[in-house]
């Protein structure tokens, strides 16, 4: 049975392009994403890593804290939700049971790349790729382990590693082997990013890293080349990083904070984004009354 958020993930990729996909670290950043009218949501694993370890994107977290992040932010959005998997947690047979866990938290696309273990960010230098044949066991074994439609998305790195042609035909590769959607990482010209859709028979999502390798392209540019998903995976994370910093120099230097300041949210809207009113209203609700 095809879950609601799968369904409407699937019709996003078959009738819109160009679908601005912010990238969440944690739930209530989702709940953010998800109040301003994004229509879809990833949960990045350089954002997890960098925001819940304090750690570059080495490749530190683990399946479980993934799937434990995944259920978080399922529990209190109903968008689609793409998971960054990285590598997958080990071969086919790992992907597999990656698969079957991320699926049942509540992940509606997951995304696996083809860079040796341990993976780095992919706009980091020095990516290195396993063999073509090992990803596409690792794409089917993805396929095969889904049960309610789950999309898979199938990363190629290979473009840092063997040049882009290699990463194209990889990606076909992917593509023949089940993969849903293709993210090629990394292109470096625009005019690397005008071949991607047009040689690829799949949907496909374009990454834009804020101080990255790739040249920023509007949302606009980028439906037109034919990319149906824009990934803005860690604007939230440098935007709040920014925020703290700031209203923290502030406290440092004033010695206070308050809400005239202008350099926090008011305490009033955290309480909103988290939807207390809701549970004062059930708090209402189910109160005992007292004994006389």
């Amino acid at each position: 049975m095809v879950q609601d958020h799968i369904e409407t993930l699937r019709k996003l990729l078959a009738e819109k392009r160009g679908v601005l996909l912010p990238g969440t670290a944690n739930a209530l950043s989702a709940r953010i994403i998800a109040d301003l009218g994004f229509e879809a949501i990833y949960l990045t694993g350089a954002g997890l890593t960098n925001m819940y370890l304090g750690v570059p994107d080495l490749a530190f977290m683990d399946l479980s804290q993934l799937v434990d992040h995944t259920m978080a932010i399922r529990g209190v959005v109903s968008l689609p939700l793409i998971v960054d998997a990285d590598t997958g947690f080990g071969n086919a047979l790992n992907v597999g049971h990656m698969v079957t866990r991320l699926e049942r938290a509540g992940a509606s696309a997951i995304q696996i790349e083809d860079q040796v273990a341990p993976k780095r960010c992919g706009h980091f230098d020095g990516q290195e790729v396993i063999p073509a044949t090992e990803m596409v066991n690792k794409v089917k074994a993805a396929v095969d382990a889904r049960r309610d439609g789950v999309l898979i998305m199938a990363r190629t790195d290979a473009r840092a590693a063997e040049g882009f042609e290699a990463a194209i035909d990889r990606a076909r590769c992917y593509i023949e082997a089940g993969a849903d959607i293709t993210f090629v990482e990394a292109p470096k010209t625009v005019e690397e990013l005008r071949k991607i859709p047009q040689l690829l028979n799949a949907p496909q999502l374009l990454n834009m890293v804020v101080g990255g390798k790739t040249p920023i392209t509007d949302r606009t540019m980028a439906a037109d080349m034919g990319f149906k998903l824009v990934l803005y995976a860690n604007v939230a994370l440098q935007g709040a990083i920014k925020g703290m910093q700031t209203a923290l120099m502030a406290l440092r230097d004033h010695g206070a904070v308050d809400e005239a300041s202008g350099l926090t949210a008011t305490f009033a809207e955290r309480q909103r984004l988290v939807d207390k009113p809701r549970f004062d209203a059930l708090s209402s609700r189910y109160a005992t009354a007292p004994r006389q």
